[in-house]
Order: structure tokens, then sequence, then C-alpha cells
């Protein structure tokens, strides 16, 4: 059981002295993407190995992979073809009869279905329980990938 207490006095030892040195200036942390070995033969001198400033993704580079998305030809250019294809699909995927025309039930058949799969009772109208049911989905939020936790012993 005192185990513990010295194991958490060493962790608390190590983080303040992490901290004092990176405040200090005096470790500089490395990314992996920088950290690359070098080459048999070859020295790396470390001003050379580390870029002073690490690009980020910037609102020009998401809105360049957005045109790019669009511009199925790669010609610079984004026709109003182009613009429309994913609307074309989508409008595809509804039209269930493939007339070329959208009707309302074509149009509502997710939410028809979404309705008639709550309506447990079939009723005709559905509950507060059966409602709740009809909440969209939410993400979850992502989580660090952190290797599984190690099972913990019942000693005390």
């Amino acid at each position: 059981m005192m185990w513990r207490y010295v194991a958490g006095s060493a962790a608390a030892l190590l983080l303040i002295t992490a901290g004092i040195m990176l405040s200090n200036g005096s470790a500089r942390p490395v990314s992996p993407l920088m950290a690359a070995p070098a080459q048999a033969g070859q020295v790396a001198d470390e001003d050379e190995a580390l870029p002073d400033t690490i690009p980020e993704a910037g609102a020009k580079t998401r809105e360049e992979k957005r045109f790019n998305r669009y511009d199925k030809d790669r010609d610079g250019a984004v026709t109003r073809e182009e613009y429309l294809v994913s609307r074309r699909k989508a409008y595809a995927k509804l039209d269930l009869n493939h007339d070329g025309q959208l009707s309302f039930d074509e149009w509502a058949t997710k939410t028809t279905t979404k309705f008639a799969d709550a309506d447990k009772d079939k009723s005709g109208a559905m509950n507060a329980a059966e409602f709740a049911t009809t909440a969209p989905k939410r993400r979850a939020k992502a989580k660090p990938n952190c290797p599984p936790a190690a099972p913990r012993d019942e000693e005390g």
C-alpha cells in the first residue's frame, strides 16, 4: 500500500522537473514527424533537422481540398455540372421509382419510415417515449488513442 505513495511522489517530481526544463527551454519537445533517424554515415545537425515553424492546416488549405473535390477533371475550374453532381446523386437516391420526378412521398420517405419505426404501438401518434427514439444520433467526441488500462489489483 505504501508503494502507491512512493510512485505518486516520484511521478509528481518527474512532472515538476519536466515542467521546469520546458519552461527554461533546456528541453525541446520533438514531434514524431521531425524525429527521422539519420541515415548511416550521416550526422544530422539539430538546427537543420527541426524547422522554425510547422505548417498548420489553414482555411486556404481546407478550401483547396473542397475545390479539388468538386473539380473532377482537374482543369482548375468547377463547372456547373461538376458543382451539381452531389445534388444529382442525392436526388437520385430520393427518386425511388426513377421517373425523374420527386413526389412528396418520395421526398419524405426517410421521415415517414422513421415515424413508422418509432410508433411501436401503431396508433398513428407517438407518445413521449416513442418520440425520444427519433432524436438525432450525436457523434461521440474523439478520444485520444490510449492503451487499455491494466487490471487493478484488489489489495486496497
